[in-house]
């Protein structure tokens, strides 16, 4: 077929893990390809402005974009550390957890979005990773040497009156939790809706958090979380059934953060919104298994997860680490798409995956429950666990990964 391009890997869908997968075995030799329907470029943004979309990176997050050479391109007036986790029940229950008392730095750092995407698509260019963007996904067909992504709409495309096909011996795909690439290679679960939206918005407030993150399950089933920006600002993830986010959304700014404040037992004095508001819909995804012949599957396009431990793009993360390492010391196999080499990689990651969605999704479904002995039982658990320092360790050593 005509403009055929030949790659050792694709990687379809430049979100954050597909960047950072891209750049990392770009870095081992291999000749990589990235491919999104958006153009791949750093976003343009005004730094008057805190972005919607942040992330709370883990210290093993970090220490794979360190290694990867994104973490340093970061703004460090941008990056805020979680040095401590404040959680409360619906019934005054609460469990704490320190940076200190675990021995590292922060617990997580908070990242925006459009800061991670400008630093990995820099690197992404210095590595080498040729760049494919703008360009939806039309067709997807697998041989026994390799998988072909057809790309449509490019210029390039419309010159050749054809469409683009990337050949690579293994085929990532990056593209999000609606994945087309999942879907085209015949992978047929799809997401559940947990019924729940998640509200973020942004707001200056009257008093320091301290580095401090905290977090609410309420007896209404949703569960609030502020996340520390810097200065004295934060940025909130309300993940509420889906009637009580819509009216959430529905408010005038003002009566927004109010709500927000009251919600939070005006922990940081009064809030003010320095942005607007967003929802996206929360789903669970989980999978028989994230490889196929000639395919691998990371980030959400593998699982998707609830945001109340935000852990949803350290998993990501975790993948692209993860299948990173498998490529490079594959030794003597020279073929990226060999199946030893894709058990190896869902081998690897399953009992982590498996581990978080099961924390994530236990702790949704047991807050979101109504019965009255429930709510005595959840609460008595976190008041328990913060009388166990071993038992807070082991609970959160998954999330510092």
């Amino acid at each position: 077929m005509r403009n055929a391009a030949q790659f050792d890997v694709v990687v379809a869908g430049a979100g954050l893990p597909g960047l950072a997968l891209a750049i990392a075995a770009a870095r081992s030799g291999l000749a990589v390809a990235l491919a999104d329907a958006a153009p791949i470029c750093a976003p343009e943004y005004d730094p008057a402005t805190y972005d919607l979309r942040v992330y709370a990176t883990s210290p093993g997050s970090a220490g794979f974009l360190r290694a990867i050479g994104a973490w340093q391109a970061l703004p460090r007036e941008r990056v805020t550390a979680i040095e401590a986790m404040h959680i409360e029940g619906d019934a005054g229950a609460a469990l704490d957890f320190s940076a200190y008392d675990l021995g590292e730095r922060a617990l997580a750092w908070i990242v925006e979005e459009r800061a991670l995407r400008a630093a990995l698509v820099e690197c992404a260019h210095s590595a080498g990773v040729a760049a494919f963007g703008g360009s939806p996904f039309v067709g997807l067909s697998f041989s026994a040497t390799a998988a072909e992504l057809t790309l449509g709409g490019s210029e390039a495309a419309a010159a050749a009156s054809v469409g683009v096909v990337l050949s690579a011996r293994l085929l990532v795909g990056a593209d999000g939790l609606r994945s087309w690439v999942r879907r085209a290679a015949g992978i047929t679960p799809e997401p559940r809706a947990y019924g729940q939206t998640g509200v973020v918005a942004n707001f200056a407030c009257e008093r320091a958090h301290h580095g401090v993150a905290r977090q609410w399950f309420r007896a209404d089933g949703s569960v609030l979380a502020w996340l520390p920006l810097p200065g004295r600002r934060i940025s909130i993830v309300w993940s509420a059934p889906d009637g009580l986010a819509a009216d959430l959304m529905a408010l005038a700014p003002d009566a927004f953060a109010l709500r927000v404040a009251e919600a939070g037992g005006h922990a940081l004095g009064a809030l003010t919104p320095i942005s607007g508001c967003a929802g996206f819909p929360l789903a669970l995804l989980r999978l028989p298994s994230t490889v196929a012949h000639r395919l691998a599957l990371v980030g959400d396009a593998a699982h998707g997860v609830h945001p109340l431990a935000g852990q949803g793009v350290n998993l990501g993360f975790g993948d692209a680490l993860v299948l990173a390492q498998v490529l490079a010391e594959r030794g003597p196999v020279a073929d990226p798409g060999a199946p030893v080499l894709l058990e190896r990689y869902a081998r690897r990651r399953a009992e982590p995956v498996l581990a978080m969605q099961g924390v994530t999704d236990g702790l949704a479904r047991l807050f979101g429950a109504r019965q009255p002995w429930l709510a005595a039982v959840r609460n008595a658990g976190l008041a328990a666990v913060d009388r166990m320092p071993f038992l807070k360790r082991a609970l959160a050593q998954p999330a510092l990964r």
